[in-house]
């Protein structure tokens, strides 16, 4: 059960300097009232999500019961140092990350002793929760995760508060504009670094205080076009995917103030049965997703700028398995190289099963096989294929459809297709061939291929 959920800023100054300005105080201020709010409620989880905390290879969760340590910003260590002792619910944020990894995102937990917590996280629970009395959980902020694969990050930490039964108070750590100051100013004199970053703060948080949370993040994209918003201002789509991807909110704008330049805002939400005269003033619909990990991280092409939807969210219970029937009936095997990037090996959708994009790296190493051999690169790619398809039940010879990519069609394509003859020339499924310049991994061929299966 969510009881309410905030957006808080994650900058150091309002900890340590609340008296250098006048917004930055107020901005202390506003944040000492929620964390009243927030101890005078029930609550018995607090589940932070900071754009402060960055990830590159898929999804991060603290489950270190006890991160201690001392945190000096690398920009504003002048202001001072924060010793910090948290107190995280190892369970939770385990919980999280397994049903991530279920639903095809790259996840992996922390527990490492002197792992730093960002500024942001570090700054939230010690206003919100400075006494430690409510455990908390926390999740990373994936820097190359799309609206599409936030989103499910979202759907899916709902179905892990749902799951867990608790109490939850919902956090995210986020600027609204991120235009820094790049020169020394006086503290006192702090602004927003434009008017016109001004202008979309101020047209933001109108939108919050109406509770319409589901709107901001259908215009996040044009937010963070148009005032360099705090990572695209992802944080909104994750949370507005976890809370339902509604508008029934009661908002409340706490405070609003500049920080170095960027824009800051103190602003609660909370969940009301009002009657709306319309369900969504905006509605961007699908986005297009193009996640390209970075050369060498052994993935294979697994996404080609697909216009992928997530399925909807729903409100009472985040997702469910009949629900979200597509994202359930995913297919992951040890046999085949793991992926990295927020996909499955494969998904089911009644008879017929997807498959994500395929190369020829070796499970469990990840390896290469056959530097730029298309036969040897084929033949492990088919074995790769011949895995995934037995995992869920399947097998080459219910193959109905096959693209093929190839990064150098004029030396490689006769051989190849010798090499397809031999598996697929009795089997007849329908093929496209595609000559593509590269690849994200140093690989020269993959298949991408839809098969039949039985029900």
């Amino acid at each position: 059960m969510i009881i309410r959920s905030y957006i808080v800023p994650g900058q150091p100054h309002v900890y340590l300097a609340p008296d250098r300005n006048a917004g930055w105080g107020e901005l202390r201020r506003a944040y000492e009232q929620i964390g009243r709010e927030i101890a005078a409620s029930d609550a018995e989880l607090i589940v932070v999500y900071s754009t402060q905390w960055f990830s590159v290879i898929g999804h991060l969760f603290q489950t270190d019961p006890k991160p201690a340590w001392t945190l000096v910003d690398p920009n504003w260590y002048e202001y001072g140092e924060i010793p910090y002792e948290l107190r995280v619910d190892p369970k939770f944020g385990e919980l999280y990350a397994n049903l991530a990894k279920q639903h095809g995102l790259q996840a992996a937990t922390v527990a490492y002793h002197g792992f730093p917590v960002d500024p942001g996280t570090v700054v939230a629970l010690k206003l919100l929760n400075p006494d430690n009395r409510i455990p908390a959980s926390v999740v990373s902020c994936n820097i190359y995760a799309e609206r599409e694969e936030t989103r499910v990050l979202g759907r899916v930490g709902r179905e892990a508060i749902d799951r867990y039964g608790k109490k939850t108070i919902v956090v995210c750590v986020t600027n609204l504009s991120n235009r820094y100051e790049v020169a020394e100013i006086d503290p006192a004199n702090d602004r927003i670094s434009s008017a016109k970053d001004d202008e979309w703060n101020r047209k933001i948080l109108e939108m919050l205080g109406e509770g319409r949370l589901e709107d901001v993040a259908q215009v996040a994209r044009e937010f963070g076009r148009e005032a360099n918003a705090d990572m695209g201002f992802k944080g909104i789509w994750w949370l507005a995917s976890l809370l339902g991807e509604h508008n029934r909110y009661d908002g409340k704008v706490w405070a609003y103030a500049p920080v170095w330049g960027t824009g800051n805002a103190v602003v609660s939400l909370t969940p009301s049965a009002k009657e709306l005269d319309f369900e969504k003033e905006f509605d961007e619909g699908p986005a297009a997703v193009n996640f390209v990990p970075e050369a060498g991280s052994g993935t294979g092409l697994e996404s080609h700028n697909v216009l992928a939807e997530a399925p909807p969210a729903h409100e009472a219970s985040g997702m469910s398995s009949q629900d979200d029937a597509g994202i359930n009936d995913v297919v992951l095997t040890d046999k085949a190289a793991k992926p990295v990037g927020p996909y499955p090996h494969a998904r089911r959708v009644g008879n017929l099963l997807f498959l994500s994009g395929i190369g020829p790296r070796k499970a469990g190493t990840n390896e290469i096989p056959g530097k730029d051999d298309i036969e040897i690169q084929t033949r492990a790619v088919i074995d790769n294929l011949r895995a995934i398809l037995e995992e869920a039940g399947s097998k080459l010879e219910s193959i109905l459809d096959v693209t093929v990519y190839l990064t150098n069609m004029q030396r490689d394509f006769k051989r190849f297709n010798e090499v397809y003859a031999e598996y697929f020339g009795k089997i007849q499924p329908t093929r496209t061939t595609v000559g593509v310049d590269s690849l994200p991994t140093p690989i020269i061929v993959e298949l991408k291929v839809i098969a039949s299966v039985s029900s």
